[in-house]
């Protein structure tokens, strides 16, 4: 199981952000989470998903925001589950306590824990630096890029989207090329993979609570 733990990033000088990022993810993934996503202590979501790639497109959505550092949790959790995220327990949480308290330090606001840590094919710290970097890549894109890869990925073709901004389609290549898009969409279902191979070998060790 995966636990998404967000803490908003310097919240004392900003407005509480938790409310209006858990609608916009319970519209964009909510039949996909285990439980609905919830606001815990103060400035804090946690969200529980079992599936790797839903994981992943959540924390893409948190990251580019700008307003949260994130921990992922993989372990198990508690059964029977209860009756919402906030009272939940179990490994996975414990394991995204640790890694949000991490992410808060690190350089792209996100760390991966596991709950039990055993040998895999990686190891969470080295899934979390991949993850890491793709989160750095992204962070590097102008307003302009984004607009031209939120197109791409809406199924728009570069003449398509040459039309609705107004601009050549060698200028929307020269955006999507700037943007390491290519490398985004082949890196993303290889993190996939990986973090469907951490929760399996937690599953494989962990014990019922």
């Amino acid at each position: 199981m995966f636990v998404i733990t967000a803490d908003q990033i310097d919240s004392r000088h900003d407005r509480d952000r938790a409310g209006e990022m858990i609608a916009e993810l319970s519209i964009r993934y909510g039949a996909g989470f285990t439980l609905p996503p919830d606001q815990t202590s103060g400035d804090e979501i946690q969200v529980m998903i079992a599936d790797a790639q839903i994981t992943l497109d959540a924390i893409l959505l948190l990251h580019r925001s700008g307003y949260w550092s994130i921990g992922l949790g993989i372990g198990g959790v508690r059964t029977p589950l209860a009756a919402s995220t906030r009272q939940a327990s179990g490994a996975a949480f414990i394991a995204a306590r640790k890694a949000v308290t991490r992410a808060k330090k690190a350089d792209a606001h996100v760390a991966i824990d596991m709950q039990p840590e055993e040998a895999s094919v990686l190891t969470a710290d080295q899934v979390e630096a991949l993850l890491a970097m793709l989160l750095l890549l992204r962070e590097r894109r102008s307003s302009e890029g984004w607009e031209a890869v939120d197109l791409l990925e809406q199924g728009l073709r570069q003449v398509d989207i040459a039309a609705a901004l107004g601009i050549s389609t060698a200028a929307v290549s020269q955006r999507v090329k700037a943007t390491e898009f290519r490398v985004e969409q082949t890196a993303r279902p290889a993190i996939v993979r990986l973090l469907e191979n951490l929760d399996l070998s937690s599953s494989e060790t962990d014990t019922p609570a």
